[in-house]
């Protein structure tokens, strides 16, 4: 209840217009809260996904400078040598196995119906049969 002989400091506390400027400006400075603390969060998970990228990139390094460092050395000269070039040491024995050519691979070498079974002109079931239980292949039509 307002009455004349309140005080006018009382009267502007106590009155609705009061009320509804300290609720605006206690939102203002909520809302303000709340984009600076997304604003920092957000900062903080970039900091964290920076730092794993730095971890990353600092393995990436050590492995390519061990890559290097490889490169570098004698072995990696020699093993070169060996398997593009075909050179050996000196004093060195080399095994050549004849029949197998590099264009054969281990998979036909092991199995020599696994080649085959694609050319077949019969349905998938049957190749399975082929290759499972009866391990040869009929004549090709």
């Amino acid at each position: 209840m307002k009455t004349a002989s309140q005080p006018v400091w009382e009267r502007v506390f106590l009155s609705r217009w009061f009320l509804l400027l300290l609720l605006g400006v206690s939102t203002i400075i909520a809302i303000s809260y709340a984009r600076a603390y997304y604003e920092d969060y957000t900062i903080r998970r970039e900091i964290s996904r920076l730092q794993d990228e730095v971890k990353k990139l600092e393995k990436k390094k050590f492995t390519s400078l061990e890559l290097l460092q490889y490169a570098q050395s004698e072995h990696f000269f020699d093993d070169k040598a060996r398997t593009e070039l075909n050179l050996k040491k000196p004093g060195e024995q080399v095994l050549a196995i004849r029949g197998i050519t590099p264009n054969n691979s281990v998979d036909s070498v092991q199995n020599p119906v696994a080649g085959r079974v694609d050319e077949l002109p019969l349905n998938n079931p049957r190749k399975w049969w082929y290759y499972f239980v009866e391990h040869k292949l009929p004549a090709v039509k």
